[in-house]
């Protein structure tokens, strides 16, 4: 194959990425769309670049070094990349190439002005824009100065913040290569940038263009503040002009300069009304061209536009597809379930097919579509009561869509309450309404935890002898039990008595008695509560390993995960690995993130485990979990006494002592059982993954997968495909890794709306200090202490009087909670697993805090007001 080394920027288009990088090819696209002008210009391509890193054979074992460095060690990275640069920089660009540059120069012009820009292979991509990663040279002149700076575009492969973007993207350094565009410098009376999507919002028909004076390096480096105009449908819909003093201009021989505008001029636009729509239109062309929402760098030159660049805006989040042209309004199912990660699509599929209520994917997070459940007036009171008891925030987003008169239109058709927010599936009833026709009865949770544990126990029997096809015919049935066994009346019911007695009683003692949130005392340690049981079980576990000092020496050491396996060679190893065993026969189908079936359990990782162990080992006495459970039975039992007394001696006492004690006994009897389904769900979900990843190893025998994990980034559909096929698409695993990765960069929004706009809601509070974190109380209570900010269950050291800070909570935290004094998380709701168990132990607990792991930094000593919903950062 020939090299080639240079290309005219006319004869490339976007799909050429790998010749010319990710700028290169878009300019090329961009100069095919009728009616864009592209300045002219050519690329230096790979081919250049790949020769030049041939010249010095050291940058091998450098590049080696590089990636072996952790993407935090900055002073490492610096001082490495910068010994790169130095090797590139000083490589004399052989004669040939040189040559190639030249010519290309003289069919331009020699003499002219140039911008030399940098355009590597992995930038201006769907999934990652590299935006400001390497480096771009304005207003160059002369052969021999354009050759230095190409030098230095490829050198600013390395710069440091170059180096660590692709680190922490997870980017090989020898994958990605550098090719260099010269384009002939336009010298605009105006420049700036489009976003053919609202940047802030995310909404897709709403265009934003920044402007200013000169050119627009003036608006990259941030030396001006410029015009801001906001358009939709051909109308400005709000301007912003702004004061701008300065400006950047081309020098004659080269280079550029800051100048001070004319004073009458610096509050003028910079672009008319018309100019701005008639960009707006030519970026809307431009979307259009490249299939997705573009930020695109453009030069008003002569009262025409040039375009200098476009490239997708990657920090966008997606929207699901409707594909009937209609408007939607999504609300995120991760909010709801504790989990706003992105999942894989193998663990996005399998939700999908078991959750009781249709799902939209987008971004690998799930959303359910509550454009019905608003526009209908039957069901929309009771929708926005019930999502606002749960979490107030999206609530107020809700309301912000609906005072929009033009987006939701009423319909007379009767919306369907959103189950699938439920976390076990059941929905929530709207509040106000009758209590759910249940009797008060311990042996009904007796019987619906029963029903559960036989369909489990039968679901393992039966899938033993299924492979093949054969096997994904079973799990399609097997999916139709799990839904059976999700919407079960009985446990429907169970579960809307216990959330309508436990509101019930929050609002009705808080009228007669002035007591916030009563129901959070009554609720300690409620009986039946399997994910309550799971933290003080592993108390218990403690209990077995803390008299042996040798396996407890031995625990803070272990890395690997078959560790259980060593411990009967220690005094009590035999004893505590029996605990430890028992414990996740139990309780190993859990996990961070569980529901997503594609993540590590804990029998698979009981590592995981160890460092919650020690901390309950080194902070705890012998007998905690029995004694933490008596004392909250008490403390309920004193709380009941207190409340039925003190209504006695009200008006009407005694009828509203005994309906209270009613709602006080249905809390009690079913309030454990609400954990229990979410149990089931993902008991049910370890027995189908072990299945499918039986059969993922037998494709990685047959040479069909490179590693069983692979299957994770295949949606369940095309898993069976696979195997009845006995092959697969390895650039699909491929393409869907690096978006998965992608994911993890993008913030779900609680509610986004068909437009692509993520509509944020806020608490509508007066009645907090100032300075203070609002957010949602749970459980009731005031503590203070030390913040343990903590995004990684693993990473968790806990000391006695800590409180916890984290971004959600699901199930596998709560043996965590048993060694914490308060919870702060980010996302949550009254009925979520955190708040329940943070009630069942008694914790002061706030949930949806926004921002709260950014704003509470590690070790700062706060205070939790759990009754009244907000966090003060003391001094």
């Amino acid at each position: 194959m020939i090299e080639q080394y240079v290309l005219d920027l006319h004869s490339l288009d976007e799909r050429q990425i790998a010749v010319v990088g990710g700028k290169g090819a878009h300019l090329g696209g961009l100069s095919r769309i009728e009616g864009v002008r592209v300045p002219a210009g050519f690329c230096v391509t790979t081919d250049a670049f790949r020769r030049i890193m041939a010249e010095a054979p050291s940058l091998g074992d450098r590049l080696d070094q590089l990636s072996r460095l952790n993407a935090d060690d900055r002073q490492a990275i610096r001082a490495l990349s910068a010994t790169i640069r130095q090797t590139i920089e000083g490589i004399t660009i052989p004669g040939d190439l040189a040559a190639a540059i030249r010519r290309a120069l003289a069919g331009l012009g020699e003499q002219a002005a140039y911008a030399v820009r940098s355009s590597a292979t992995a930038e201006d991509l769907p999934t990652a824009s590299f935006a400001g990663q390497q480096d771009t040279y304005l207003n160059v002149v002369g052969s021999a100065s354009i050759l230095q700076h190409v030098s230095r575009c490829w050198a600013s492969l390395f710069t440091e913040r170059a180096v660590t973007y692709r680190q922490r993207n997870g980017i090989d350094h020898r994958a990605v290569h550098m090719a260099v565009v010269v384009q002939r410098m336009v010298f605009p009376h105006a420049a700036g940038v489009l976003f053919t999507a609202d940047p802030v919002t995310g909404n897709r028909k709403v265009a934003t263009v920044d402007a200013s004076f000169g050119l627009g390096e003036a608006l990259v480096s941030g030396l001006v503040n410029p015009d801001v105009f906001r358009v939709r449908d051909d109308g400005i819909v709000a301007r912003t002009v702004a004061a701008k003093q300065r400006a950047v201009h081309a020098l004659p021989d080269g280079g550029t300069r800051e100048v001070t505008i004319d004073p009458q001029r610096q509050e003028q636009p910079a672009l008319t009304d018309a100019q701005v729509v008639r960009l707006v239109r030519l970026g809307r062309r431009i979307e259009a061209h490249f299939g997705c929402p573009q930020d695109i760098e453009w030069c008003l030159v002569d009262e025409d536009f040039q375009i200098v660049q476009s490239r997708p805006i990657t920090t966008l989040f997606p929207v699901p597809a409707a594909g009937d042209g209609e408007n939607h309004v999504y609300l995120s199912v991760g909010h709801q379930q504790m989990m706003t990660d992105p999942m894989r699509p193998l663990g996005i599929s399998v939700w999908q097919l078991t959750a009781m209520a249709p799902m939209h994917e987008a971004g690998g997070r799930l959303f359910v579509d509550a454009t019905r459940n608003l526009a209908s007036p039957a069901s929309r009171a009771g929708f926005l009561e019930m999502v606002g008891r749960s979490d107030p925030l999206t609530r107020d987003a809700l309301e912000t869509v609906l005072d929009r008169d033009d987006f939701v239109l009423s319909s007379p058709d009767r919306g369907d309450l959103v189950r699938s927010l439920a976390d076990a599936g059941p929905g929530r009833p709207p509040a106000g309404g009758p209590p759910a026709p249940i009797e008060t009865d311990p042996a009904i949770v007796t019987e619906l935890i029963a029903r559960s544990q036989a369909s489990v126990a039968a679901l393992r029997r039966d899938i033993r002898t299924k492979t093949g096809p054969e096997l994904f015919d079973f799990l399609l049935e097997a999916f139709q039990e799990h839904k059976r066994v999700l919407g079960d009346p009985l446990s429907m019911q169970a579960i809307m008595a216990v959330m309508q007695a436990t509101w019930w009683l929050n609002d009705q003692l808080q009228e007669w008695l002035g007591e916030k949130n009563a129901a959070d005392t009554l609720t300690l340690s409620a009986p039946d509560n399997v994910t309550s049981e799971m933290g003080l079980a592993l108390l218990d576990v403690a209990d077995v390993i803390r008299p042996h000092p040798e396996v407890v020496a031995f625990l803070h050491g272990v890395e690997d995960e078959d560790f259980l396996d060593e411990l009967p060679k220690l005094p009590g190893g035999t004893e505590a690995r029996d605990a430890i065993g028992a414990y996740l026969d139990r309780y190993g189908m859990r996990c961070v993130g569980e529901i997503d079936i594609t993540r590590p359990r804990w029998s698979e990782r009981p590592l995981t485990l160890v460092p919650l162990i020690l901390d309950n080992v080194r902070n705890f006495a012998p007998g905690a979990a029995a004694q933490r459970f008596e004392q909250g039975r008490q403390k309920a039992q004193q709380k009941e006494q207190d409340v039925l007394s003190r209504l006695r001696a009200l008006p009407d006492g005694e009828q509203k002592a005994a309906e209270t004690k009613r709602m006080i006994d249905r809390v009690r009897t079913f309030i454990g059982y609400r954990e229990y389904p979410k149990y089931g769900i993902v008991s049910r979900y370890f027995v189908y993954k072990q299945a499918l990843l039986h059969e993922a190893e037998l494709l990685v025998r047959a040479g069909v997968l490179a590693d069983r994990e692979d299957i994770f980034y295949l949606t369940f559909q095309e898993l069976h495909d696979v195997v009845r096929a006995n092959s697969v698409d390895a650039r699909l695993i491929r393409q869907r890794k690096d978006a998965f990765r992608s994911y993890h960069a993008l913030t779900p929004p609680r509610v986004l709306t068909s437009d692509g706009e993520a509509v944020v809601g806020a608490y509508r509070r007066d009645d907090v200090p100032a300075g203070a974190l609002v957010g949602l109380p749970v459980s009731v209570g005031t503590v203070e202490g030390r913040a343990r900010v903590i995004l990684d269950l693993t990473e968790a050291e806990i000391e006695a009087g800590d409180i916890l800070v984290t971004a959600y909570t699901d199930p596998s935290w709560s043996p965590l909670f048993v060694a914490v004094a308060g919870l702060v998380t980010e996302v949550g709701g009254l009925m979520t697993h955190g708040a329940v168990i943070a009630r069942e132990y008694g914790l002061p607990a706030v949930v949806g805090v926004p921002d709260a792991t950014r704003l509470i930094r590690d070790g700062q000593r706060i205070r939790v007001h759990g009754t009244d919903g907000y966090v003060e950062i003391l001094s």
